[in-house]
């Protein structure tokens, strides 16, 4: 048997691969016509490859394991001999140019989203696996041919973002796959969508169209539909945000910090942007003011970065309290990586590092824990020198202090160093 000479990494699309000269004994006995996979994992694995061959005799269908190596424009592949291989593929098995490709890629409430124009495999260990589904404008040139073209764009842009589904957010298929006449369905509304990460989610909405988007968005809850909107590039946030209604956009404005808040709002229409602060006045005229001070530059200090939403202990609490309590509330904080540890005064006495919290004996005190050099903000710093202890120190937090220590408030790093353009 031939020695595997298929290197450990690799990525390739099914359109470089389809048709390829299959090579056996240095000779030419077909082309690849389709590849099959098993939906076994989390991601399908390549289970065959199917050898078309010419006049008139049946096609091969060749494991995996007895292709010894793709070439630019060969795949060599070793067997005994033809027979044992003259098989079809049953019909619970997948074929990726038959079965998937070119088929419609449609969401949990039947709309369309794009059609699958190419598909991506990735080689590890020797194993190859499908990992996404490639529906973008550069699937589409390899597909009629300009591969060229396609190569072409991407070298000469490596930041354009291809329209790439990740095979994870793809339905299972179905059982019988020969009986497949369907369109390959998303698992990214209702039942699935909240197990998506806010920046996962925030990919897959800029490439949807504006109805389908607006489909998504409106299926979130305020706290995912909050830390979505933060992560999603300013030309979609305004598409959203003038396609909500105000009420909901009001309460997911209203549930981010007023530096986010004020990030947001910056970037729409001025009239747009006052209609909603005036709807958050009417709730929380404090939070208002903060953001829109942020919005106009009429103060820029830092105290109106800060956030109340953190933990605070006192330095009797003992590890296992804390790390109950933590588990309890994190998802209400906007700070969670940092401890605050502090006196009946709220004077601040130390940090814990939420590391040092998960590695301590669970029955230490936090005062035995905590790390007494502070690293700090005062009411009065601004946002240049806040970015410069960010920049200088790289925590994903700090406090600010009053002048007797007592604590006022924590700035999360992403709401000053995402606010750069406002030190311009």
């Amino acid at each position: 048997m031939q020695e595997n000479k298929i290197s450990n990494e690799h990525k390739f699309f099914l359109s470089d691969i389809i048709g390829k000269k299959a090579i056996w004994n240095d000779k030419k006995i077909g082309n690849l016509q389709d590849i099959v996979i098993l939906e076994s994992g989390i991601i399908p694995e390549v289970t065959h490859f199917v050898v078309n061959r010419p006049f008139g005799y049946h096609s091969l269908l060749i494991p995996w394991g007895n292709v010894v190596e793709i070439e630019n424009n060969d795949i060599v592949i070793d067997i005994e001999s033809f027979e044992k291989y003259e098989n079809d593929p049953s019909e619970t098995q997948v074929l990726l140019k038959d079965h998937i490709l070119d088929k419609k890629v449609i969401d949990m409430d039947e709309n369309d989203v794009e059609i699958v124009y190419d598909i991506k495999l990735v080689l590890r260990n020797k194993k190859l696996y499908v990992t996404d589904v490639d529906s973008s404008k550069y699937g589409l040139l390899r597909r009629i041919g300009l591969k060229w073209l396609a190569k072409f764009i991407y070298n000469l842009a490596d930041k354009i973002k291809a329209d790439t589904i990740p095979w994870t957010y793809v339905q299972p298929l179905p059982e019988k796959i020969s009986s497949f006449k369907g369109n390959v369905k998303l698992k990214v509304l209702k039942d699935k969508l909240l197990e998506l990460h806010p920046v996962d989610l925030a990919d897959i909405i800029e490439e949807l169209d504006h109805s389908q988007r607006l489909a998504i968005f409106n299926e979130l809850d305020t706290e995912l539909a909050s830390d979505t909107l933060e992560e999603i590039e300013p030309r979609v946030q305004r598409d959203l945000i003038s396609s909500l209604e105000i009420e909901k956009v009001v309460a997911i404005i209203s549930d981010m910090t007023p530096a986010q808040a004020a990030d947001v709002l910056a970037i729409l229409p001025a009239a747009e942007s006052e209609e909603i602060l005036s709807n958050i006045s009417k709730v929380d005229k404090e939070n208002a003011q903060k953001i829109e001070f942020i919005i106009e530059k009429h103060d820029e200090k830092i105290i109106n970065f800060a956030t109340s939403h953190y933990f605070k202990f006192l330095p009797q609490t003992v590890v296992k309290d804390a790390i109950v309590e933590f588990h309890n509330t994190a998802k209400d904080k906007d700070v969670i990586m940092y401890l605050y540890i502090v006196d009946e005064q709220e004077h601040l006495l130390g940090v814990v590092d939420i590391r040092e919290l998960l590695q301590a004996p669970v029955d230490e005190l936090l005062s035995e824990i905590m790390t007494s050099h502070i690293i700090s903000l005062t009411p009065e710093s601004t946002l240049i020198e806040a970015s410069r202890v960010f920049i200088r120190y790289l925590f994903r937090a700090i406090p600010v202090l009053e002048e007797d220590d007592t604590i006022c408030g924590v700035i999360p790093y992403r709401d000053i160093m995402n606010l750069n353009h406002r030190f311009i």
